[in-house]
């Protein structure tokens, strides 16, 4: 009885030697709150990850479109344009004989039309209406080259319209489609400044023709008292 009772004693002393001997390694447990604790963490952790990734992408877009906006229209209408307005300038500039300035409109109409002197000679009346008759014939000459030249303009306004709406259309960017609107409005003003020519060049010849008529009016008077004159009456 008492030796039975030695090896139980024996038998306790060796389970618990081994289980002092066994590495902490093997002693595993399981704990359900930390277990879902670290798994909530780690769930934050990933959508932070995700947030940021996000984040990137929206900022990479932007900078896309940053790129569009400031990209330049390609295409540029602003040469041709300008140079059918300096044909038409040039047009105007080919006035004959009473060009489009006030001190020489001012010279022109105080020597050339208006009254007519009584003193004037016949040959003086002769050529003076004759010079008057030709500066009209001039100024609805230089109307006429004005108007052929707007409409000759005409082509290469409406190729630069298409050109233009084109772009506009296919612009990738802010910067590109205010370009074409400006480009657009450019255009605007070039065909206002023909118009403005043609309506100066149209007005030109009429006001001179009815300078002339005006003056030889006033010539007809002068020589009709001439008549009178010397006819005894």
């Amino acid at each position: 009885m008492r030796s039975r009772f030695i090896f139980r004693r024996l038998g306790l002393c060796a389970v618990a030697l081994a289980l002092a001997m066994t590495p902490a390694q093997a002693l595993v447990v399981y704990d359900p709150t930390n277990y879902a604790s670290n798994v909530m963490q780690a769930a934050r952790a990933l959508q932070q990850i995700n947030n940021q990734i996000r984040s990137l992408q929206n900022e990479a877009t932007s900078l896309l479109n940053d790129t569009k906006n400031l990209a330049s229209l390609p295409f540029s209408s602003l040469q041709a344009l300008q140079q059918q307005v300096r044909q038409t300038q040039r047009l105007l500039g080919q006035a004959q004989r009473l060009a489009y300035d006030v001190t020489q409109i001012e010279q022109a109409f105080s020597t050339k039309y208006g009254d007519i002197a009584l003193s004037s000679s016949d040959a003086d009346l002769v050529v003076g209406a004759r010079d008057r008759w030709s500066t009209s014939v001039d100024a609805f000459e230089d109307a006429l080259k004005v108007q052929a030249g707007v409409v000759g303009n005409i082509d290469g306004t409406r190729t630069s319209m298409d050109d233009l709406v084109s772009a506009s259309q296919s612009a990738s960017g802010a910067l590109q489609a205010a370009q074409a609107g400006n480009q657009l409005l450019a255009l605007q003003s070039q065909q206002l400044a023909d118009i403005t020519a043609m309506l100066a060049a149209q007005g030109r010849a009429q006001t001179i023709e009815a300078a002339r008529a005006a003056t030889a009016e006033a010539e007809g008077r002068v020589r009709f008292q001439r008549f009178m004159a010397r006819s005894g009456q």
